[in-house]
C-alpha cells in the first residue's frame, strides 16, 4: 500500500508539474521540450531528488510516448505520399548521412577510441529526434507548411535506415561473424519491407478492418494495433518507432482522421514522459568532463543539420524562409542517438561514450526546438544586415570614385572609379 501511494505521489507530481511547465512555455510561445528534459535532469540520477517508486512506469511510458509520437506522424501522410518523397528525396538523405556521421566518426578516432567507437558515434550524430522533430512541428503549427515534407522524408530516410544501421552496430558491438550480422540484417530488412508492402498494398484493406463508429473501439483497436507491430518490429530488430510510424502510413481517410483526434491527448501526455525520463536517466556529474568535446560536436552537427535541411528544400523547390526553417527543424537528436549510445555503453567498449553522447544530445534536444523556431528570423536578419553593409561599402566606394574625378583633370577618366557595368555586375543580394 505505501508504495502505491508513493507512486500515486511521485507521479501525480510529475504530471502536474509537465501541466504548469507546459502553461509557462505557452504563454511564452516556446516549445515545452527544454523545460520537461531540465525538470527531468533536476529530480534523476545525481539530481535534487531522485525519483524511485514511478521510476519503472514512467520508462514504460516513454517507450510509448516515442511510439506514439511515430504514429501521429504517419497518420498525416498517405502510403502513396511516402513512396513519392523517398523516391524524389532519397539524395537528401545521401546528403545527411555524409554532413551528419562524418563528424561523429572523426570525433571517435581524434580522441583515440577506435573503429567501432567510430561508427558508433556516427549514428549518435546522423540521427535526428524524430520525436523531438514532430512534437516541435506540431507546437509551432508547421504541420501543413511547405517545407514539412521535406523535413518528414529525411526522418522517414533516417529512420529507416536504422532498420540497416542498428542489426549492423549490433553485430559489431557483440564481435559476432559476418554469417550471423548478416542473418540479422537480412531479417531487420524482410520485415521492414514486409510492413512498407503490405501498408502500401493493402492500406484500404487495413483502414477498413480498424474502421469503427464507436470512438472507444476504434481507439482500442488502433493503439493496440500499434503497440503489438511496434513490439514485433523491435522484437525482429527493427525499431519499434518505424514500426509505429508505418501503421500510421497504413491508415488513411476518416480511419486516420478518427485516430489522430482520439490519440492527440495520448500522445501530447506520453511525449511529455518521454522527455522527463531521458532527463531523469541523465546524472549531471558525468556531464562536466566531457562538455567541451559534446559542445565542439554539437555546434558543428548543429550547423551541418541547418545545411542539410536547406539543401534539401532548396532542391524541392522551397523557398528561402522555408529552407532555413527545415534546416532549423532538424538539429534535435534524442531517442536513436541514446538507444544507439546505450548499446556501446552495455558492450563496454568506451567508457566515455556514453556520457559524451548524453551531454551531445542533452545540449541538442535543447537547442532543437529553439533552432527550429528562430534560424529562419535570424538567418534573415543577417542577411539583411549584410546586405546593408555591402550597400553602404558600395556607396562609400563610388563616392571616393566621384571626389577623384572631380579633382583630376578635366576629360580624364579616375582609373578606380568603379563603372556602371561593373556595380551592375556585383548586385545587393536580398532574401
Amino acid at each position: 500500500m505505501h508504495s502505491t501511494a508513493t507512486f500515486l505521489i511521485e507521479f501525480g507530481a510529475i504530471i502536474l508539474g509537465l501541466g504548469l511547465l507546459g502553461r509557462f512555455a505557452g504563454r511564452f510561445q516556446f516549445s515545452p521540450i527544454p523545460l520537461y528534459l531540465l525538470a527531468g535532469l533536476a529530480f534523476g540520477e545525481g539530481g535534487l531528488l531522485s525519483l524511485g517508486a514511478s521510476e519503472e512506469f514512467v520508462a514504460i511510458g516513454a517507450e510509448i510516448g516515442v511510439i506514439l509520437l511515430l504514429l501521429m506522424l504517419g497518420l498525416e501522410y498517405t502510403a502513396t505520399d511516402l513512396v513519392t518523397n523517398l523516391k524524389t528525396q532519397y539524395p537528401a538523405g545521401l546528403v545527411d548521412m555524409v554532413l551528419n556521421a562524418l563528424p561523429g566518426a572523426a570525433m571517435a578516432l581524434l580522441l583515440g577510441w577506435g573503429p567501432v567507437a567510430a561508427v558508433v558515434l556516427a549514428g549518435v550524430t546522423w540521427i535526428s529526434s524524430s520525436g523531438v522533430i514532430a512534437k516541435v512541428l506540431n507546437d509551432l503549427g508547421r504541420v501543413g507548411n511547405r517545407e514539412t515534407p521535406v523535413v518528414l522524408s529525411i526522418l522517414v530516410l533516417e529512420d529507416l535506415s536504422m532498420a540497416v544501421y542498428l542489426p549492423i552496430i549490433t553485430a559489431l558491438l557483440a564481435g559476432s561473424g559476418l554469417a550471423a550480422g548478416s542473418v540479422t540484417l537480412a531479417i531487420a530488412l524482410g520485415v521492414a519491407g514486409l510492413v512498407l508492402f503490405l501498408a502500401v498494398r493493402y492500406g484500404r484493406h487495413i483502414s477498413r478492418f480498424v474502421s469503427h463508429q464507436d470512438p472507444e473501439k476504434l481507439l482500442l483497436v488502433v493503439l493496440g494495433l500499434t503497440l503489438l507491430v511496434a513490439g514485433i518490429a523491435q522484437q525482429l530488430q527493427v525499431s519499434a518507432a518505424v514500426g509505429a510510424f508505418l501503421v500510421g502510413i497504413a491508415l488513411s481517410g476518416e480511419v486516420a482522421e478518427g485516430a489522430h483526434h482520439l490519440l492527440s491527448p495520448l500522445r501530447d501526455l506520453f511525449a511529455a514522459v518521454f522527455f522527463v525520463f531521458f532527463g531523469l536517466h541523465t546524472d549531471p556529474a558525468e556531464i562536466p568532463p566531457v562538455l567541451l568535446p559534446a559542445l565542439a560536436l554539437a555546434v558543428v552537427t548543429a550547423l551541418s543539420k541547418i545545411a542539410t535541411g536547406y539543401w534539401a528544400a532548396r532542391r524541392a523547390g522551397v523557398s528561402v524562409n522555408g529552407r532555413w526553417r527545415a534546416g532549423g527543424t532538424l538539429v534535435a537528436r534524442g531517442e536513436f542517438s541514446i538507444v544507439i549510445a546505450g548499446l556501446a555503453v552495455t558492450s563496454g567498449i568506451e567508457p566515455r561514450l556514453g556520457p559524451l553522447a548524453t551531454a551531445y544530445v542533452l545540449i541538442l534536444v535543447i537547442v532543437g526546438p529553439l533552432t527550429a523556431r528562430y534560424t529562419q528570423p535570424v538567418a534573415l536578419a543577417l542577411t539583411r544586415a549584410s546586405a546593408r553593409r555591402r550597400a553602404a561599402g558600395t556607396g562609400a566606394a563610388a563616392g571616393t570614385g566621384a571626389a577623384a574625378g572631380t579633382g583630376a583633370a578635366a576629360g580624364s577618366a579616375a582609373p578606380d572609379a568603379p563603372s556602371a557595368e561593373r556595380l551592375e555586375a556585383d548586385p545587393v543580394e536580398r532574401s
